[in-house]
C-alpha cells in the first residue's frame, strides 16, 4: 500500500492517513462503499458514505496509474536508458499526466525532422549547443557541412529541429504551461465558415472568448459538441509573450549564451519548438483536463438529481390504474395489484379522432370498482392534461388519488430485455403504461431497470466520459437502494441486483430460491441461496428486510452480526427482543457505555438504537398530489406575466427545467431564483419539488418558456 497514494488521498478529502489506509484494506477485501460507511464506522473513523465512494475512486485510478508506470519502467528499461534517478521520480508520480510527461522522450515515435537531423549526425551538435558556451560557434556548425548538408544553414536548420524536439519534452517545461494555459489562456470559438446551424443552437458561440479557467462546465461542453457538429472552431489563446518567459526561464535558468549568434539559434528553435510542437500538445492537454473538469461537475450534477429522483416519495402498495395517453392510438390503461402485478389491461379512445367517451367513463369506472383501485398514474407526455380533465369528470371515489407520473424512459424500458422478460405475452404499450404506475408506487424499484440517461434529469450526458459517468451513477443507484433497503420477498432481481455484495447473478439465485422454496422468513436462508457464500451475506445481509419474520431484526438495519448484542441490550433490561423492538421509549433509555468493547463503539450502537426506535425506517418523503392550471394545456396558452403551479423535472448548473403542465418544460435561469446571487440551483430547488413560477417569456417558433421563481 503506498504511503504517497495514502497521503495524497487523505490531503484530499482533509481526512487522517489512517482512515484512508482502513478503507482500502476493507475495499480490498471485498468489502461495498454501502456495508464500510453503515457497519465499519469504528474502522473508518465514521468516513461517510460520499468519502469512502472517494476514495475508491482514488484507489481504483492509482491501481491503473501503477500499470501504466510498470509498462512505461519496462520500455525505458529496454531502450538501456533507464537510471535510479529516473526509476525513483517516476516511483513518486502521483498523476498520470505527470509520469506522460516523464515518458515522452522515450516514448517511440514516428520520424519527425529531428530525428531525420540526427541520422544525419547533427546531435552532437545540438547538445553542445544546449550548453549555450560554443566557441567560434560559426566554425564549428561549419564543421559539419556535407554533401547531404552543403550549406551552414541546412546544418543550423538540421540543429534547431533537434533542439525544438528537445526542448518540447521537457517535463517541466511541459507541467508549467499545461498550469498556465489551464490558469490564464482563453477559449476562443468562431463559426465555421458556411456552417450556420438550423435553429441557431450554438449561435451564442459564434464569435466567443471566456478563460478556460472560468468557464461553466455546461458552457464548455456546449462549445465541445458545436466542434463536433462541425459548426464551430474552437482553440486557445495564451499570451505568447508569457509563454515564451516559461520556456526562456526554464530551459537557460540562470546561465546566458556565450555569443548571439549562439543566442539567435537557440531562440528561433524555441521559438519553432512552441508553435509547432509544445502549443498543439499543451493545448490538447489543457482541453482534455477541462474536459474532465467539466465532465465530474456535469456528473456530480446528474448524481444530485439522479438521487433526488430515485429517493422520491412512494405511495406505496397502493392498487394502482396506470394510463400512458394518446390522441390517435387512444390511452393505454393497466390495473396494478398492491405488489405491482398486472391484473389487467385495456385501452380507451376518449380524445379525437376517435371521441368514444362514454364507452371509455363505463370501462374506467368497472376496472376502478372491478380491481379496488386507490390511486390513478397518468403519465405526463402527450394528450396528459386531456386525460386527466377527462379522468377528473368521472364520479370516482372520494379517496381515489390522481397523480401525474413523467414517462421519462418509459418507452425505453418497455422495449428492452428486462420489460419483455417481465411481460413476454404483452406489447410495448402495456409495459410502458405498467411502468408508470409502478413509477409512482415505487420510484426506486421500477428506475433502477431504465439506464439513467435515458430518465431526462442529465446535463450534456451524451458528451461526458461514459465510463467515469456509469462508475459514479451506479454509485448513487448502489446508495439509494441501500439506504432505503430491499424488501427480500418482493423485489425484483434488478432492485436485488444493487444490493451490497449481490450482484446480477445472485440476484437471479435469490429469486430462483424465492419461485422454488417459497417466501424467505429469516435472513439465514440467505446462505442456502446457490453460491452465496458467508462474504457476500456478511455485505448484503443488513440491507435486506423481510416483513413478519420470526426474528423482528430481520425487517430493521440491525446487522445479524450484531443481533446477540441486542438480544443481551433486552435481556439486561428485562424485557423480550420482541418488546425491544419498535419501542421508542424503552430503546432511548438503555445504557450505550455498558455495550462499548474493542469491536463496537458508540457510533455503531448509535445506529442500533435508532434502528430499534423506528426498525426499517424509510428516508423517503410522502407523496403530494400537484394540481395544474386547469386551463393551460399547450404552449399557445402560455402568456407573458402568467403565475402557475408547476413542478421540478431537472435540475443543471444553468437553472431548473420545470413540469407546468404542457408538454415543454420551462427553464427557470439562476439569475430568475431569487433576488440573490444562486451559484449553485440545488441550494434553491430539489427534483420534484412543486413550485410557484411566473411566466417571463415564451418563444413559440423554438419551443422555450422562461420562468421565474415566485
Amino acid at each position: 500500500m503506498d504511503k504517497n497514494y495514502i497521503r495524497y488521498i487523505s490531503g484530499l478529502l482533509s481526512v487522517n492517513d489512517w482512515q484512508v489506509e482502513h478503507c482500502v484494506q476493507l475495499l480490498e477485501e471485498g468489502a461495498t462503499v454501502p456495508f464500510i460507511s453503515r457497519y465499519r464506522k469504528e474502522r473508518t473513523g465514521q468516513l461517510d458514505e460520499v468519502q469512502v465512494a472517494e476514495i475508491k475512486h482514488w484507489w481504483g485510478k492509482f491501481e491503473e496509474l501503477d500499470k501504466r508506470k510498470e509498462a512505461v519502467l519496462k520500455s525505458i528499461d529496454s531502450q538501456g536508458k533507464l537510471t535510479p534517478e529516473l526509476e525513483k521520480e517516476i516511483a513518486a508520480v502521483l498523476h498520470m499526466q505527470q509520469l506522460e510527461d516523464l515518458y515522452v522522450p522515450f516514448r517511440p515515435k514516428r520520424r519527425t525532422r529531428a530525428t531525420i537531423a540526427k541520422e544525419r549526425g547533427l546531435e552532437p551538435l545540438a547538445l553542445q549547443m544546449f550548453t549555450f558556451n560554443v566557441k567560434d560557434f560559426e566554425k564549428v556548425a561549419d564543421s559539419y557541412i556535407s554533401p547531404e548538408l552543403p550549406q551552414r544553414d541546412d546544418v543550423l536548420q538540421g540543429a534547431r529541429d533537434i533542439l525544438a524536439e528537445m526542448i518540447s519534452e521537457r517535463a517541466d517545461i511541459r507541467g508549467e504551461m499545461r498550469n498556465y494555459y489551464l490558469r490564464s489562456a482563453r477559449i476562443v470559438s468562431k463559426l465555421g465558415k458556411g456552417k450556420e446551424d438550423e435553429g441557431g443552437k450554438f449561435s451564442n458561440y459564434y464569435d466567443f472568448s471566456e478563460p478556460l479557467s472560468r468557464i461553466p462546465a455546461h458552457r464548455l461542453l456546449a462549445l465541445l459538441r458545436g466542434v463536433q457538429e462541425g459548426v464551430l472552431s474552437v482553440k486557445l489563446e495564451p499570451d505568447a509573450a508569457v509563454v515564451k518567459k516559461i520556456v526562456n526561464r526554464f530551459l537557460y535558468n540562470g546561465v546566458k549564451c556565450s555569443t548571439f549568434k549562439l543566442f539567435e539559434q537557440i531562440d528561433i528553435a524555441v521559438d519553432d519548438s512552441i508553435k509547432r510542437l509544445l502549443h498543439p500538445s499543451i493545448e490538447n492537454e489543457a482541453f482534455s483536463v477541462a474536459k474532465e473538469k467539466a465532465d465530474l461537475e456535469s456528473i456530480r450534477v446528474f448524481g444530485e438529481n439522479l438521487r433526488q429522483l430515485l429517493l422520491a416519495a412512494p405511495v406505496g402498495e397502493k392498487r394502482t390504474l396506470a394510463i400512458d395517453p394518446g390522441f390517435r392510438t387512444g390511452c393505454k390503461v393497466v390495473c396494478l395489484g398492491a405488489n405491482g402485478e398486472l391484473l389487467h389491461n385495456d385501452t380507451i379512445y376518449p380524445h379525437p379522432p376517435a371521441n368514444e367517451k362514454v364507452m371509455a367513463m363505463k370501462k374506467l369506472s368497472n376496472m376502478v370498482q372491478s380491481y379496488k383501485i386507490e390511486i390513478i398514474a397518468i403519465g405526463n407526455g402527450t394528450a396528459a392534461r386531456e386525460t386527466e380533465s377527462f379522468i377528473k369528470r368521472l364520479a370516482l371515489p372520494a379517496d381515489v388519488k390522481v397523480f401525474s407520473v413523467s414517462e421519462d424512459g418509459a418507452s425505453i424500458y418497455s422495449a428492452s430485455p428486462v420489460a419483455r422478460e417481465e411481460f413476454p405475452e404483452y406489447d410495448v404499450t402495456v409495459r410502458g403504461a405498467v411502468s408508470i404506475g409502478r413509477r409512482l408506487m415505487d420510484p426506486l424499484a421500477e428506475l433502477v431497470k431504465i439506464d439513467p440517461k435515458s430518465l431526462g434529469i442529465g446535463q450534456y450526458q451524451h458528451d461526458v466520459d461514459q465510463t467515469l459517468l456509469k462508475e459514479k451513477l451506479d454509485d448513487v443507484v448502489v446508495s439509494c437502494v441501500n439506504s432505503v433497503g430491499v424488501n427480500l420477498n418482493t423485489a425484483s432481481k434488478h432492485l436485488l441486483s444493487y444490493v451490497s455484495g449481490i450482484g446480477s447473478a445472485l440476484a437471479q439465485n435469490i429469486v430462483d430460491y424465492r419461485s422454488e422454496i417459497g417466501a424467505f422468513t429469516s435472513r439465514n436462508q440467505l446462505l442456502k441461496v446457490k453460491r452465496l457464500g458467508a462474504k457476500v451475506f456478511e455485505q448484503a445481509a443488513g440491507f435486506l428486510r423481510i416483513p413478519g419474520a420470526e426474528n423482528p431484526l430481520d425487517n430493521s438495519a440491525v446487522h445479524p452480526e450484531r443481533y446477540s448484542l441486542v438480544s443481551r441490550m433486552a435481556a439486561d433490561n428485562n424485557i423480550s427482543l420482541e418488546e425491544l423492538v419498535g419501542n421508542k421509549e424503552m430503546a432511548s433509555a438503555i445504557d450505550l457505555t455498558k455495550y462499548v468493547s474493542s469491536e463496537v463503539g458508540l457510533p455503531t450502537l448509535n445506529d442500533i438504537i435508532q434502528e430499534l426506535a423506528k426498525p426499517g425506517r424509510d428516508p423517503r418523503s410522502t407523496v403530494k398530489v400537484l394540481e395544474f392550471a386547469e386551463d393551460i394545456h399547450t404552449i399557445e396558452d402560455i402568456k407573458s406575466g402568467m403565475e402557475l403551479p408547476g413542478i421540478v423535472t431537472n435540475i443543471t448548473n444553468f437553472g431548473a427545467f420545470v413540469d407546468i403542465g404542457i408538454k415543454q418544460n420551462g427553464l427557470i435561469h439562476v439569475s430568475n431564483m431569487g433576488k440573490k446571487y444562486v451559484s449553485n440551483p440545488n441550494e434553491v430547488l430539489k427534483l420534484h419539488q412543486h413550485v410557484k413560477v411566473s411566466v417571463i417569456d415564451v418563444d413559440l417558433a423554438r419551443g422555450r418558456i422562461q420562468l421565474k421563481l415566485l
